[in-house]
């Protein structure tokens, strides 16, 4: 695996879709977005899970921890709404963990940076919070975009922390690995880049080393930022 090459002219890798994105790859291959397969919805299991009276209140239910019909649907519709297998509505640690991780986002509101751990003397700078899955754009102090949800490595392929800088942008980039687009690529370090996906930013266990958005959030990040801004990466993602 080619990691941490900086600055290169093109990339090593780009990210693949689907349950996990980006991945590193020797020089002259790259992968990139699956396109996620729709699946039916699973029966509704009658067993409550060991998170069911957090699902419960999360998901506005009556908060008695006995599974019932009403509930099972209401947490299948999460599961399947955020990408988490299997849409059977059990309360489980998955599902717990991308509720607590939603909490965390909404609590962000519209300061992300109050612990001032993303450098605010850089300029335009774009910050990514792997602890809370978060991504804004911002000028010093200045909170130009964001921040959004985002979806980072998963165990043992981690996005790597530290400075960094857009190096090489791609807005049509085309995996020829996995033959499938892969818009609005911007990198920064190595094979890791911000880029979009078809799928859910919240459902695990994470990309390959990628930074994932919903098309919209890659797309002004394509406006805002050009070769040479600055990307801080910081935290540590759940799970890894």
């Amino acid at each position: 695996m080619a990691l941490g090459l900086v600055g290169m002219a093109v990339p090593l890798a780009v990210a693949v879709g689907g349950p996990a994105q980006a991945q590193t790859r020797p020089l002259g291959r790259s992968t990139g977005s699956v396109t996620p397969v729709t699946m039916a919805a699973s029966s509704c299991t009658t067993t409550a899970g060991p998170y069911q009276k957090q699902a419960e209140r999360f998901l506005g239910r009556p908060v008695d921890g006995r599974q019932s019909r009403a509930d099972c649907l209401a947490i299948q519709k999460f599961q399947i709404d955020h990408g988490i297998s299997p849409t059977i509505g059990y309360a489980g640690p998955i599902t717990s963990g991308v509720m607590n991780l939603i909490n965390a986002q909404k609590a962000a509101g519209h300061n992300p940076n109050a612990a001032k751990k993303c450098p605010t003397n850089k300029g335009r700078i774009a910050c990514v919070d792997l602890t809370r899955q978060l991504s804004w754009v911002q000028d010093g102090s200045r909170l130009v975009y964001g921040p959004v949800p985002v979806r980072s490595g998963r165990d043992g392929f981690e996005t790597r922390t530290g400075l960094k800088r857009v190096y090489w942008r791609n807005i049509d980039h085309w995996s020829t690995l996995y033959n499938v687009a892969m818009p609005y690529s911007q990198f920064f370090d190595g094979g890791q880049a911000f880029h979009s996906i078809a799928g859910s930013v919240w459902s695990p266990p994470g990309s390959h080393g990628c930074v994932n958005m919903r098309k919209g959030d890659a797309k002004k990040y394509w406006s805002l930022l050009r070769n040479g801004d600055d990307v801080y990466v910081y935290g540590r993602k759940p799970g890894t």
